[in-house]
């Protein structure tokens, strides 16, 4: 559960350790790879290794923090192995309502054109941009597409939801619409996973993790490359 949701490794395996040790194994070992997790349990001379996969189900802090929280209590004898077991199964990861997200960060995207320069025209269509954006990666998402085509989509909409900025000369800086817009799509919690697992010696998971946070970028860069020839924005943005 803590990878499938976007835990970084060293957490990944200490949580593992501390929550095995708190139960009453004598000895177990963790080994992570991209997509599984390899358990290995020692007690009463008897050894047990699992094996289960972890597909991707999308950063949720909010799933990691209750588990965390389900350790301490076990390292404190607040709750022993089958209540553990049950109040784990309970976990489950929350969200937020989908159209606060969306008026959220599209506000976000519209305060970084403001930081940049662009009046309040600027502010408004960079909002409306985003939101524009946004509603296609969630619908996106809602339906499991392959997270490639999400960001490539999504830049491309985001992008051409920006145009009349450039052919109605919205704002002091219509640039700054398409610039503040596409912010929303940099993968910024895989990065910083990604140099941290390196950095702590999980070489394997942070280059895993690093290149698809690169290959994320690719698919946004090439969704606004495709809107701006599209539209023929070249000339706009010299």
């Amino acid at each position: 559960m803590l990878l499938q949701h976007g835990a970084e490794s060293t957490l990944v395996v200490d949580l593992t350790r501390r929550l095995g040790l708190a139960l009453g194994i004598e000895e177990i070992e963790v080994s992570l790879s991209p997509n599984s997790i390899s358990v290995t349990t020692i007690t009463d001379r008897h050894c047990i290794t699992t094996v289960r996969q972890c597909p991707d189900h999308g950063i949720n802090m909010h799933v990691i923090t209750k588990i965390q929280h389900l350790v301490v209590m076990t390292e404190h004898q607040v709750l022993d192995t089958y209540a553990a077991a049950a109040r784990l199964q309970k976990i489950t990861a929350k969200r937020y309502n989908r159209w606060l997200v969306l008026v959220m960060v599209g506000l976000s995207c519209a305060a970084f054109s403001r930081l940049a320069g662009g009046d309040f025209a600027v502010f408004a269509m960079t909002f409306i941009a985003t939101c524009c954006g946004m509603l296609v990666r969630q619908e996106l998402a809602h339906r499991h597409f392959n997270p490639l085509l999400n960001f490539g989509a999504t830049a491309f909409v985001t992008t051409s939801a920006s145009v009349p900025g450039f052919y109605f000369e919205i704002g002091n800086n219509p640039s700054l619409i398409m610039a503040s817009a596409v912010l929303m799509l940099v993968p910024g919690f895989p990065l910083i996973n990604a140099a941290s697992d390196m950095v702590k010696g999980h070489i394997n998971i942070g280059v895993s993790r690093w290149v698809m946070a690169s290959l994320l970028t690719l698919a946004t860069c090439m969704g606004i490359v495709l809107a701006i020839n599209l539209f023929q924005l070249w000339p706009w943005m010299r």
